[in-house]
């Protein structure tokens, strides 16, 4: 990326302008498809209906694009999950005085993992997944926004309630992979959709199919349990 420097947020227009926005929610497809190199400004710019010069006086150039387009998907998820987020947070912070149990940490993970299942397996979901996907395969600056608005504070909850069930430290490496581990059997709806739909013979993913993940998510936090020791 050898693009100008986008202008700093003092310089730029106001946010809710709808030029911008189009801008913003188109990006997201045509990176997502074509990768950072192969999506043109041409291409950008028709696919959100504007004028080629709407980007470099938005966002200073095809890079600084990108960025914002990455600040722009943390904020499309976070409208999904940071009300639960914000809850999960403050009801784990009441610490001591009124410690979560492992019942009720399950019960908070499974909502989380609930979630983040319904979000996931919508068709909304389909644009943020291969922009991320890209940046999980050829990490840039965009991945450590992705990462630090919407990965690192879900996968810091997730990893302070599997602690609490399992009675490790949420900090602990096993605690993290157990987490990692967990997540995946969710996200794997998303990034296999393809191979998912072919091998459970499904034709869409409509209720009745996001109602069979729900009571899979169940088990699979049902299956999280403390080591034994010898």
């Amino acid at each position: 990326m050898s693009e100008k420097t986008p202008p700093s947020p003092s310089q730029r227009p106001d946010r809710g302008d709808a030029t911008r926005e189009k801008l913003l929610a188109a990006s997201i497809d045509v990176f997502g498809r074509l990768g950072f190199d192969g999506a043109t400004t041409r291409a950008l710019a028709d696919a959100a209906g504007v004028n080629l010069q709407a980007i470099p006086y938005y966002f200073g150039g095809k890079e600084g694009l990108y960025i914002a387009a990455a600040e722009y998907l943390t904020t499309l998820i976070s409208a999904h999950v940071g009300d639960f987020r914000t809850r999960v947070r403050a009801r784990l912070a009441q610490g001591p005085s009124n410690p979560v149990d492992a019942d009720e940490a399950r019960a908070l993970l499974t909502e989380i993992l609930e979630r983040m299942a319904g979000l996931f397996l919508s068709s909304q979901s389909e644009p943020w997944a291969r922009f991320i996907i890209r940046e999980q395969m050829e990490p840039t600056e965009a991945f450590s926004r992705v990462y630090g608005g919407i990965m690192q504070p879900m996968l810091g909850i997730a990893a302070n309630l599997v602690g609490i069930i399992l009675g490790e430290d949420p900090a602990s490496e096993h605690v993290r992979l157990r987490t990692f581990s967990l997540l995946g059997n969710i996200m794997v709806f998303r990034v296999a959709h393809a191979a998912v739909l072919k091998h459970l013979d499904w034709t869409t993913i409509g209720p009745r199919e996001l109602d069979a993940v729900h009571s899979l998510v169940g088990e699979v936090v049902a299956s999280l349990q403390p080591r034994r020791t010898a």
